[in-house]
C-alpha cells in the first residue's frame, strides 16, 4: 500500500459538501426561475398583446373568405344591343398549388365532366404552364348534373373549385373578334405588375385584346365577397355573409351590330376587310376583318386543335386587317388624284388620247386596257379608270400636290381611336424618297403613285375615311365611342363644284359605262357612287394575278358612298388576293344594300352561305370536327412561346415594314370587263381637244 499517496489525498468534510450542494441549488433555482419568468412573459404576450392576431387566425380557420369575380360591363352597339355580354354559368376550375395528385384529379374530372381525350390533354397542358394559385379552367357552360357531380365529391378532390357565376359571351362570335377582342385568365406577368388578389380569383378574367383590353378599368367592376363557416377539412358548414359584386360600366360603341355581323358573314371564304362610316358624323358603323377567331372559345383558353386550325390558315385569322393590313390602294386613289388636278387649275375637259400606253422618253407606260380608251377627259379617266390620263397630267401637276391632297383625305394618317395599334402606311413624295433612300424622285415614281402602286400603302380604315371625305367634303374623323352630340367636322375647303364633278364620275363607275356595273344597288332611287381598284402583288411574268396560287393573286379594292347625290354612308372593301376589284365591289354592294333594305340583302347572303358551308360559326365548328378526327390529342401543344410569336406575327402589317426600292414603272393589272350594256354617262360639256404638252424626259 502506498501510504504516501493516501496521505496526500484531500480530506472532504460534511461542511464542504453541504456548501457545494447549496451553491448548485441556488444556480438551478435561478435558471428555473428565469425560465419561468420567460414563459410567463411569453404567455402574457401571446394572450394579451397578440390576442387580436391569433383570434383573427382562429377565425380564418373557422371562416373562409372568398372574392366573387365582378360581372364585366357590357359592350353595346349604337342601338344598345350587346356585342359582348355576360351569361349565367356553371364552371369548374382547379388551383394547381392545392392539387395533391394532379393526374388522378384530372382523370376523375374527365370522367365526371365527360371530357374528351383532347380536352383532358389540353387541361394537362394548362396545368404544366400554370403558376401557383393561378386558377386553371377545366370546363365552363356545364349543365346542373355535371356541376353537381363534382360539387358532392369535393372532399375527395382537393384543389378543385366549382363555381356558379357569369362568363363572357359574344353573341355574334367571330364577327366581332378583332373589334371587341376577348378575355382570359390573368398571366403571371399581369399579376406581378398589379398584385391584385382579384387577378388570381378563380373565374376572373381580364381583357386580352381589342376593346376588352383598352377599357379594362371601365369594364372590370368591383368584386363581391362571401364568408362561409368551414370545418378543419374545408367542408362548408353554413353561409355567414355575402357582399354582392358591382358590375363594370357599359361601353357604348358607334358600331351597328347587325351590319357588323352581316359584313363579316358576307365576306364568306375571302380574306379581307369591310369598313363603313357615317358621312355626317364620322361614326364607324362597321369594322370587320375576316377570317377571324371566335372570342367565346378564346375566353376558355385556346386548345391544341383550335391552335392548329389557326396556325395552318394562310389567311392569318389573328391579324386585324382593318388596322394592320397595308395594301397598295390601286385605282381607288384616282378620284383623289383628280381632285388634286382640279385644285391645281386643270380643266376637267382637258383630254388626252389613250392608245393603251403613254411613251415618255424611251419608255412606254401601259394602261390596264391594252386596246386603249380613245379620247379621255377627267370624268372618263375616273369611270373607265384610264391610267394614261393620270400618267399624262400627273407629270404636269407634280407629286407634291397629289400627296398633299391624299393626306387631306386621310391617307397616311393615324387616327385617335381606342385601339391596340394601327399601321398607317405611306404617302410618298420627293422629300419622302430623298429621306428614305437618298435618291431623287423619278418619272416612274409619279406614274406608280398616281395609279395607287409603287410606294403607296394604305389600310382599309384610311380608304373608308377617304371615301367619306370625298363624299362629304368635310374633315370627318372616324369615331368608335358613341356620343349623341358628335362634334361638328370642319370643311376641307374643297369647292363644291369640284366635289360634284367627282361624285358624278364615281356614280358613272357604277351606274354608267364604268368598271363596276354589277355594283348597282337593287334599291329604287338610291344610286351608289364608287371606284374600283386592283393592286398588283407579283409581276405579270409570275402570274396574271387572276388565278393560280392564292398568294400571287391581285388584291381587290372598292370604295363607295350612297346615296350619291346626298351622301350618308361611305364604305371601303379590301379582298386580299381576291384576283382584282371584281371580288370587292359585290361585297360592298350587298353591305350597302343592307343599310337600306336588310331583308333583300339577307336573302342574297343566305343563298350564298348554302354554298359556303353555313355561317362563320358553323364553318369553324365543321373545321374543328375535321381537325379533331385527323389529329386528336396528337396535335401540337400550345406553348407560350408559340402563342407570343404568332401574336407578334399577326400584329405585323401585311406589307413589309422595310419597303424595297422601286426602280421602274409597274404595269397596272386589268380592271374587270363590263359584262352588259350600260347607260351613257351624265351629260357634260364636250371635252376640249387634247393640249400639246412636252413631257419631261
Amino acid at each position: 500500500m502506498n501510504w504516501k499517496a493516501i496521505w496526500r489525498m484531500p480530506t472532504t468534510s460534511p461542511a464542504l459538501l453541504r456548501q457545494s450542494f447549496e451553491r448548485r441549488v441556488v444556480v438551478l433555482g435561478a435558471i428555473q426561475g428565469g425560465l419561468g419568468v420567460l414563459l410567463a412573459s411569453r404567455l402574457a404576450y401571446l394572450s394579451v398583446a397578440q390576442n387580436e392576431k391569433y383570434q383573427l387566425e382562429a377565425e380564418s380557420n373557422r371562416v373562409n373568405l372568398t372574392l366573387i369575380p365582378p360581372r364585366r360591363g357590357w359592350v353595346l352597339d349604337r342601338n344598345g344591343a350587346p356585342l359582348a355580354s355576360n351569361r349565367a354559368d356553371f364552371r369548374v376550375d382547379v388551383i394547381p398549388e392545392r392539387l395533391i395528385d394532379a393526374d388522378k384529379t384530372v382523370n376523375q374530372l374527365g370522367q365526371l365532366l365527360q371530357l374528351t381525350a383532347i380536352e383532358v390533354q389540353d387541361l394537362k397542358d394548362k396545368l404544366d404552364k400554370a403558376h401557383g394559385f393561378q386558377p386553371v379552367e377545366v370546363k365552363s357552360g356545364l349543365d346542373w348534373e355535371r356541376f353537381a357531380a363534382v360539387s358532392v365529391r369535393l372532399p375527395d378532390l382537393p384543389g378543385v373549385v366549382p363555381q356558379r357565376g357569369f362568363s363572357r359571351y359574344y353573341p355574334t362570335g367571330p364577327s366581332v373578334g378583332h373589334l371587341i377582342g376577348y378575355v382570359g385568365p390573368a398571366s403571371a406577368e399581369e399579376y406581378e405588375k398589379d398584385r391584385n388578389p382579384l387577378l388570381v380569383t378563380p373565374g376572373y378574367k381580364v381583357g386580352k385584346d381589342g376593346m376588352e383590353k383598352q377599357f379594362e378599368e371601365l369594364l372590370r367592376g368591383t368584386p363581391g365577397a362571401r364568408r362561409v363557416e368551414v370545418t378543419a377539412s374545408g367542408r362548408v358548414v353554413r353561409d355567414l355573409d355575402t357582399r354582392e359584386d358591382v358590375p363594370g360600366k357599359p361601353l357604348h360603341l358607334t358600331i351597328n351590330g347587325p351590319l357588323q355581323d352581316y359584313a363579316a358573314r358576307r365576306l364568306g371564304l375571302e380574306s379581307g376587310a369591310v369598313v363603313v362610316m357615317d358621312c355626317l358624323t364620322g361614326d364607324l358603323l362597321t369594322m370587320v376583318s375576316m377570317p377571324s377567331f371566335d372570342p367565346n372559345s378564346f375566353a376558355d383558353g385556346i386548345g391544341r386543335i383550335e391552335w392548329k386550325m389557326l396556325s395552318d390558315d394562310d389567311h392569318v385569322p389573328l391579324r386585324n386587317k382593318v388596322l394592320r393590313g397595308l395594301f397598295p390602294p390601286g385605282s381607288t386613289v384616282k378620284p383623289m388624284v383628280a381632285l388634286a388636278f382640279l385644285e391645281a387649275g386643270l380643266s376637267p375637259d382637258a383630254s388626252v388620247g389613250c392608245g393603251g400606253g403613254l411613251r415618255v422618253g424611251n419608255r412606254v407606260f401601259h394602261c390596264w386596257n391594252r386596246r386603249g380608251h380613245g379620247t379621255v377627259n377627267m370624268a372618263k379617266g375616273i369611270y373607265q379608270s384610264c391610267d394614261v390620263y393620270f400618267y399624262h397630267f400627273a407629270q404636269q401637276i407634280g407629286m407634291e400636290k397629289i400627296a398633299a391632297m391624299a393626306k387631306r383625305l386621310g391617307l397616311g394618317q393615324q387616327f385617335e381611336l381606342p385601339v391596340v395599334g394601327q399601321s398607317y402606311g405611306t404617302v410618298p413624295d420627293p422629300a419622302w424618297k430623298m429621306k428614305k433612300y437618298g435618291k431623287e424622285w423619278a418619272v416612274f415614281d409619279t406614274v406608280n403613285a398616281t395609279i395607287g402602286q409603287g410606294y403607296m400603302l394604305v389600310n382599309p380604315l384610311q380608304q373608308a375615311v377617304m371615301a367619306a371625305r370625298l363624299a362629304s367634303g368635310m374633315e370627318l374623323m372616324p369615331r368608335l365611342l358613341y356620343d349623341k352630340n358628335p362634334p361638328q367636322p370642319k370643311s376641307l375647303g374643297i369647292p363644291q363644284e369640284h366635289l360634284d364633278y367627282i361624285h358624278q364620275a364615281m356614280s358613272d363607275v357604277v351606274n354608267g359605262p364604268g368598271t363596276a356595273g354589277r355594283a348597282r344597288l337593287p334599291i329604287e332611287n338610291v344610286l351608289l357612287a364608287g371606284k374600283t381598284g386592283t393592286a398588283q402583288v407579283v409581276g405579270l411574268n409570275i402570274s396574271s394575278g387572276k388565278g393560280g396560287l392564292w398568294k400571287h393573286r391581285d388584291h381587290g379594292h372598292f370604295i363607295c358612298f350612297a346615296p350619291f347625290d346626298k351622301p350618308r354612308y361611305a364604305c371601303a372593301v379590301v379582298i386580299q388576293h381576291g384576283g382584282g376589284s371584281g371580288a370587292a365591289y359585290p361585297v360592298a354592294r350587298d353591305v350597302m344594300t343592307y343599310l337600306f333594305d336588310p331583308g333583300k340583302a339577307m336573302d342574297v347572303l343566305l343563298e350564298m352561305e348554302k354554298g359556303w358551308g353555313g355561317t362563320p360559326q358553323e364553318r369553324m365548328a365543321a373545321k374543328y370536327a375535321s381537325y379533331s378526327a385527323q389529329y386528336g390529342a396528337r396535335a401540337p401543344v400550345v406553348s407560350p412561346q408559340a402563342q407570343e410569336s404568332a401574336a407578334a406575327a399577326a400584329d405585323e402589317p401585311v406589307a413589309p415594314r422595310s419597303q424595297p426600292e422601286v426602280r421602274d414603272a409597274q404595269t397596272p393589272p386589268p380592271e374587270p370587263v363590263i359584262e352588259a350594256p350600260t347607260p351613257a354617262p351624265a351629260a357634260r360639256p364636250s371635252p376640249a381637244p387634247a393640249p400639246t404638252i412636252v413631257l419631261p424626259q
